[in-house]
C-alpha cells in the first residue's frame, strides 16, 4: 500500500499559572517531535530537569521519522542528564509525554510515549481518546477498582506520581503506536490542563477551534479561567490532509510492526464525546 502525504501543522502555548510560581514546564513542538515535560523539585530544579529532558529530543527535529530505539536512547540520556542535576535533599525530576512521527515500512505512525501524569490525547472524528495512562497513585486505585474516576479527579493525592525521569524513580516509559491518518489531532499537555478542564470540555474546544495555535492558546486560557493552579503547557498537532508545503509525511492505515516495536501497546484508551 502506498503512503498518503499529509501536512503536519501544530500550535503550542504555555503559562506559569496564577499562583506566582516559576514555570517548570518545557516543551518541543517541531516536526517530527512533539513532547512536554513537567518538572518538579523546586528552587528551579524542576525547570532545569524538564529543559534537560527536552534537550535530548532536539536533535530529531527535521528528521523524516524517529525510531522507537532512538526515543528510548534519548530517554536514557535524559535520565543521566537529570541525575546530574540532583543536589541537596530533594532530587530533581520531570514527567515526559508526547508523540514522535515514526515509520513501519511505508506506514506512518504516531509513536506516543509517557512517563508520569502529563497526558497525550488523540481527537479524531469528533471524539477524544486519552492515549497515555497516568503513572499516579490515584490511577492505580482506579485501575484496581478501589476508586472511581470522578473521585480520583478530586482526590488529595491526585498529584502524586509513581514514575518520573529523575526524582529517585527508575520506572520505565510506556509506548503506544497509532496509525497517523489525515484528520488526526494530537493533544499533548502537562497536568495543569487536565487538572482544570475535564475531557468533555477539552474535546469541545478542540472541535470548535480548527487552527491548532488558536486551539492551544484557548486551552491554556480556559485552564487559567478555571483556576490556573499550576503551570500549564499545551501542544496541538494536526494531520491536515494533502499539502504541498510545510512538514509533509507519508502515512497509511495500520499495518504490521517491526521487532523494534514488539513491546509497544496499540490499544486505545477510553474516549469522551466532542463536537465533530
Amino acid at each position: 500500500m502506498t503512503g498518503v502525504a499529509v501536512q503536519i501543522g501544530h500550535g503550542a502555548a504555555t503559562h506559569a499559572g496564577l499562583r506566582g510560581r516559576a514555570n517548570e514546564d518545557a516543551y518541543l513542538a517541531a516536526a517530527p517531535v512533539f513532547v512536554v515535560a513537567d518538572g518538579m523539585g523546586g528552587h528551579e530544579a524542576g525547570a532545569r530537569a524538564s529543559a534537560a529532558v527536552i534537550a535530548q529530543f532536539q536533535a530529531f527535529v527535521g528528521a523524516a521519522s524517529v525510531s522507537n530505539t532512538e526515543v528510548r536512547d534519548a530517554i536514557t540520556r535524559a535520565r543521566a542528564a537529570v541525575g546530574a542535576l540532583a543536589s541537596g535533599q530533594r532530587a530533581a525530576g520531570t514527567t515526559l509525554t508526547g508523540v514522535v512521527l515514526t515509520r513501519v515500512g511505508d506506514a506512518g505512525y504516531w509513536l506516543a510515549l509517557n512517563i508520569g501524569d502529563s497526558r497525550t490525547y488523540r481527537w479524531a472524528r469528533g471524539r477524544l481518546e486519552q492515549i497515555s495512562i497516568d503513572h499516579s497513585v490515584v490511577q492505580e486505585l482506579v485501575d484496581s477498582g478501589q476508586m472511581d474516576a470522578v473521585t480520583a479527579a478530586r482526590h488529595v493525592r491526585r498529584n502524586e506520581i509513581t514514575r518520573a525521569i529523575g526524582a529517585g524513580s527508575t520506572g520505565e516509559a510506556d509506548f503506544w503506536m497509532l496509525p497517523a491518518e489525515s484528520g488526526d489531532r494530537i493533544l499533548v499537555c502537562s497536568d495543569g490542563l487536565s487538572t482544570e478542564l475535564d475531557d468533555e470540555r477539552i474535546a469541545r474546544i478542540l472541535g470548535e477551534e480548527h487552527d491548532p495555535q488558536k486551539a492551544a492558546t484557548r486551552l491554556v486560557h480556559e485552564a487559567l479561567l478555571a483556576g490556573g493552579r499550576d503551570n500549564v503547557t499545551v501542544i496541538v498537532v494536526d494531520a491536515d490532509g494533502d499539502g504541498d508545503d510545510g512538514d509533509v509525511y507519508d502515512t497509511v492505515p495500520a499495518g504490521g510492526r517491526s521487532s523494534d516495536d514488539a513491546d509497544i501497546d496499540t490499544r486505545p484508551r477510553a474516549v469522551a464525546g466532542g463536537r465533530a
